[in-house]
């Protein structure tokens, strides 16, 4: 039987087994949504580490960097940093004043109903874009990988959602999370064995391993043999807008990544403020030493492996197995194939149980319902029904993008919405006492629209004459996000949200009245 088949049967296994002993232990909202509140830091760090580090980082860096060289490295220095705005801004004042989403932090003080509907569109927004596009690379991944059992795109896609799907609906928040922290752990190993590997392949000498990096020789577009010196910047930002495009895709990455729904989400599944302060030091060492890795990887893919033959068997995509295969044979190339899948399913759970939560507890139970359950257990009832549609929606989508699908756009505009709708409305609802719900719902119609709008008029969409030049529309759409806020704030005054303003600030910044884990 296939290596790659066995140990993807062996991580299925595994996860559906946590997924039984979570599903044992719901009891209730909390239990569901928010594990219960009783995640340590080590545990939440690990899983938010998890969430964030997609198949995009571990196969479409190492990619980006195998092709591209230094500008792949580039592209990468955004989540690098990303965490630092949701350690200084976002991590502790959200876990204080929420409950299960972000939107029960703009609620405290605004009006519920407008806030928690535009909330509630733009997570749904964020989380299905990002989810599509995950699933478009895992069908493509998986049917490249296992194309000697006969497994197509379409029935991949379908076994990935089916079993994202499972995890959410009988696991909740507890199996999601313990399946993230297992890829976490399954990522970071792969990559600083692969690392080591690397070094080991130049005589663990740093000068052959950057003097092998300066003269990589592949056929160009035009089929001219080249050498080209990978440490040497322009090979991806190219004149006159590549500049301005690694700083609008960087902007977009570190503010977008603090109003991620699928990682606000995860600071509400520990005790306290000072435990997500700590899980999100965590997250940091882990994803910052994990980013520095892809480097080894990439390079080592370009080095080692070759651009020319990584572009025939497979693509970009394929850098990081081929270069495992290159230095270990077939088991370690099945080995960091199964770790890919491990993290699609890790993350596609993590964006599934954030847009189920959003839809299920802000527009649902908040909106429809004005914040009463018309029956006990109702609001995670609907929120196992959302997961059902979020999945099968994002199935559908995925299967009739088909695998050659350009899903770049996907993500990229799953980061500008993030960037441009949530985080201008989470800081100004935080931090500015004017602030009030016709600013927020301004802010993140305009921001949602704004990344929308430019990310159609990109050349990632308009291939021939595009309208907007820049690939990830971050540097417009964000300030237009805080405009849009701005401006309709200044429309009108209201007086309740002022007020409720030193209450949140208090409770945000030191816990006063916040729900702990023995609540229900």
């Amino acid at each position: 039987m296939n290596a790659s088949l066995v140990m993807f049967l062996a991580f299925i296994a595994i996860t559906l087994w946590i997924t039984y002993w979570a599903a044992r232990k719901n009891t209730g909202s909390n239990a569901y949504f928010a594990a219960g509140r009783s995640l340590t830091a080590w545990q939440n760090g690990i899983a938010v580490a998890g969430d964030y580090m997609s198949a995009a980082s571990f196969l479409g860096i190492a990619g980006i960097i195998a092709f591209q060289g230094y500008d792949g490295f580039m592209y990468s220095v955004g989540w690098l940093v990303a965490y630092l705005t949701v350690l200084l801004i976002v991590a502790e004042p959200l876990r204080n004043a929420g409950k299960y989403t972000m939107a029960d932090v703009l609620a405290y003080r605004l009006s519920p109903r407008p806030v928690r509907a535009m909330g509630a569109l733009s997570t749904l927004t964020v989380s299905t874009f990002y989810m599509i596009a995950q699933m478009v690379g895992a069908g493509a991944l998986v049917s490249l990988l296992l194309k000697d059992t006969g497994v197509s795109f379409s029935t991949a896609v379908i076994v990935i959602g089916v079993l994202m799907i499972v995890y959410v609906v009988f696991g909740g928040m507890l199996a999601t999370t313990w399946v993230q922290i297992i890829k976490a752990i399954l990522l970071m190993g792969g990559t600083i064995l692969l690392s080591l590997l690397v070094l080991k392949h130049f005589g663990f000498s740093f000068s052959a391993f950057f003097d092998a990096i300066s003269h990589v020789t592949y056929h160009d577009a035009k089929g001219n043999l080249v050498t080209q010196d990978f440490l040497t910047p322009g090979l991806r930002y190219k004149p006159p807008y590549g500049a301005l495009d690694l700083i609008s895709l960087g902007l977009a990455l570190i503010f977008g990544t603090a109003g991620l729904p699928h990682i606000l989400v995860r600071f509400y599944t520990v005790p306290d403020a000072r435990t997500a302060r700590k899980s999100v030091v965590w997250a940091m060492g882990i994803i910052g030493s994990f980013y520095i890795l892809t480097t080894f990887l990439g390079f080592g893919a370009a080095t080692i492996v070759g651009r020319d033959f990584i572009a025939k068997n497979g693509g970009t995509n394929m850098s990081a197995p081929l270069l495992a295969q290159a230095l270990a044979g077939d088991l370690f190339f099945a080995f960091i194939s199964a770790i890919a899948f491990a993290t699609i399913l890790a993350v596609v759970a993590g964006l599934t149980i954030s847009a189920s939560t959003s839809f299920a507890h802000d527009f649902w139970t908040n909106v429809l319902h004005h914040g009463k359950e018309r029956a006990p257990g109702e609001e995670v009832r609907v929120a196992r029904v959302t997961a059902f549609v979020v999945g099968a929606i994002s199935i559908t989508i995925a299967i009739l993008l088909g695998p050659n699908a350009n899903v770049a756009f996907l993500v990229a505009l799953a980061f500008a919405v993030a960037a441009s709708a949530n985080l201008p409305v989470i800081v100004l609802s935080l931090f500015w006492r004017r602030f009030n719900t016709r600013g927020a719902v301004a802010g993140l119609a305009t921001g949602l629209a704004s990344s929308l709008v430019l990310i159609l008029l990109s050349p990632s969409i308009m291939k021939t004459s595009p309208i907007f030049p820049l690939e990830n529309p971050g540097i417009v759409s964000i300030p237009l996000g805080f405009l849009g806020a701005w401006l309709g704030t200044l429309t009108g005054r209201e007086p309740h949200a002022e007020e409720k303003f030193t209450e949140l600030n208090v409770r945000a910044n030191t816990g006063l009245g916040a729900e702990k884990a023995s609540s229900h």
